[in-house]
């Protein structure tokens, strides 16, 4: 008998149970970019190193089954992910066509938000010293919801 699918989370921590690296963050500290993996990568302490001199969560995207509510982001009573609904309604949209990903199929934020996240995601870095109004919002456990930016529309992120 095959398992049951497991759901992750696009924005894990890279000393999760299960973790791996779908992407790897590039651009500058102002406009981040993903670059996605043709196929997610077991995290190991030689993977990990690769980020030095700073944080793994700082170069790598990392997915790992999603916590649900044992995480601060999670919505037991909607049983929705609250990051990926403020991530669509706060961030603008970075790119038209969606990227390939390894783990689209198995991604919380794609089955709960489908593309209008995954056109948010290259954009979305887990560490982030520089992040924008929307980007704090966003990522703050304490804003519950998000007022969208607007139709669904290109938007290049700025």
């Amino acid at each position: 008998m095959a398992a049951p699918p497991i759901t992750l989370c696009p924005s894990a921590q890279p000393d999760w149970q299960d973790a791996r690296v779908f992407a790897v963050v590039g651009g500058t500290p102002d406009r981040p970019e993903t670059a996605y993996l043709d196929q997610a990568e077991p995290v190991t302490p030689e993977l990990l190193a690769l980020a030095s001199p700073v944080a793994p969560a700082e170069v790598f995207r990392i997915a790992a089954p999603c916590a649900q509510g044992a995480c601060q982001h999670f919505d037991n009573t909607g049983h929705a992910c609250r990051l990926a609904q403020k991530t669509v309604g706060l961030m603008p949209i970075a790119f038209e066509k969606l990227p390939r990903c390894a783990i689209r199929a198995d991604c919380r934020w794609w089955q709960q938000e489908g593309a209008s996240a995954c056109r948010r995601c290259p954009q979305v870095v887990t560490v982030n010293f520089t992040p924008t109004r929307s980007m704090r919002q966003a990522a703050d456990p304490d804003v519950i919801s998000a007022t969208p930016v607007g139709p669904d529309a290109f938007q290049p992120a700025a």
